[in-house]
């Protein structure tokens, strides 16, 4: 028997047969197969997780998945593993992680994390945190940025917070109070840097990295950097890189190089890089990065693609897809790296309101295949064998 077949009627067959009887108050949604054919089954990477965010009020927080071994792309994963869970994902997924078993999705205006076991995409259960962002781990600990207030523009709006989780019991352990509305955060040498966006207090942005040591989880410093900050990553040098979202009209989108100058032990900025940037993924000493830099003036975006060496710090490339495939995307969304292969992911949201596309790319920048989505895709984590 053909081994797709085989794979098919012995483990996704029964899923369909319990998915049409177990939910009475709402339709089982059957999750969709499409075969995309870049097998990998000697690799030790088994696939990867797609979030797809849904537009916000919609509850369309879905789960995607594309499995190495056979080559099948599963639409709306989560709906069919999960019959008896009511709303399924919930609304706005904004963030992904794995960490040891555990899968951990960050659902935004629904206040929680939803935790489920990474290999079979099953539901272990749920954290319940205030407008949550994203998660990160370290030694045994999940972490989560959240905005705290509710999901609304206030000049008043609270300062945020990153809560600690215990990775074994889901419990909260322990909260920091950080700037507003943060984003991103990243570990180097036991301190977490974390992105502060102020966001809801428009147009009175905050401009600063929270650094929290973790041994007693304070929050130690507060590191002056540009607007509106969003994403931030760290190298495989300890160079933190951050990006800042500006004020859409006469500030623009920039990217900062946070790093420790020698003879100072303390992260500062280094490097201001001319360049608009949304999302980015680093692989080896290559920062792949886009940018939707939206105008209010104009009401336009304005898209753009790029390579920039993280050790000279310079622009190697003003486009990363090489074969035109960019003129397809209307809206670039996310972005990751395979961690073996190089090979590059974009997402594109296009309408935000109906089915994205998922693109992949290899390191010549070639198109290799894409494939539909669920609404607004966003958010990609590898899962290893």
């Amino acid at each position: 028997m053909n081994v797709k077949k085989q794979f098919f009627i012995y483990f996704f067959l029964p899923l369909l047969m319990v998915a049409t009887s177990c939910r009475e108050d709402e339709l089982v949604v059957p999750t969709e197969y499409e075969i995309i054919g870049d097998e990998s089954p000697q690799s030790p990477l088994r696939g990867f997780y797609l979030v797809n965010e849904g537009n916000m009020g919609s509850n369309k927080c879905t789960l995607d998945f594309y499995d190495y071994y056979t080559g099948l792309f599963s639409r709306n994963f989560y709906s069919e593993k999960n019959p008896n869970v009511i709303k399924e994902l919930g609304d706005v997924g904004n963030d992904i992680g794995i960490y040891g078993s555990k899968l951990y999705v960050v659902v935004n205006c629904s206040h929680k994390v939803e935790v489920m076991d990474a290999h079979t995409g099953i539901r272990i259960g749920q954290i319940d945190i205030p407008n949550c962002r994203y998660v990160r781990f370290h030694r045994g600990k999940a972490y989560v940025s959240s905005y705290v207030g509710p999901v609304l523009i206030d000049a008043n709006a609270p300062k945020g917070a990153v809560f600690e989780i215990d990775t074994a019991t889901l419990a909260v352990t322990r909260k920091v109070s950080v700037g507003y509305q943060p984003e991103e955060m990243e570990v180097v040498d036991d301190y977490m840097y974390v992105a502060n966006s102020g966001g809801y207090r428009v147009p009175n942005y905050d401009n600063t990295v929270s650094v929290i040591q973790m041994i007693d989880f304070k929050q130690v410093e507060q590191i002056p950097v540009g607007i509106n900050l969003h994403r931030l990553k760290k190298d495989r040098y300890k160079k933190l890189w951050v990006t800042s979202r500006g004020d859409y009209e006469s500030r623009p989108s920039r990217l900062y190089v946070l790093s420790k100058k020698p003879g100072y032990n303390k992260m500062i900025v280094t490097d201001t890089i001319p360049v608009a940037c949304t999302n980015m993924a680093i692989y080896g000493d290559s920062l792949y990065y886009y940018a939707t830099e939206w105008n209010n003036y104009t009401a336009t975006n304005t898209i753009s693609y790029g390579i920039i060496d993280i050790r000279t710090k310079k622009i190697v490339s003003d486009n990363f897809i090489t074969d035109g495939t960019d003129k397809d995307i209307t809206i670039p969304y996310g972005i990751a790296i395979h961690p073996i292969t190089g090979d590059i992911f974009v997402t594109d949201a296009k309408n935000y309101v109906s089915s994205g596309t998922l693109y992949c790319f290899g390191r010549d920048g070639n198109k290799k295949w894409s494939v539909r989505t669920g609404d607004i895709p966003a958010h990609i984590t590898f899962l290893y064998q």
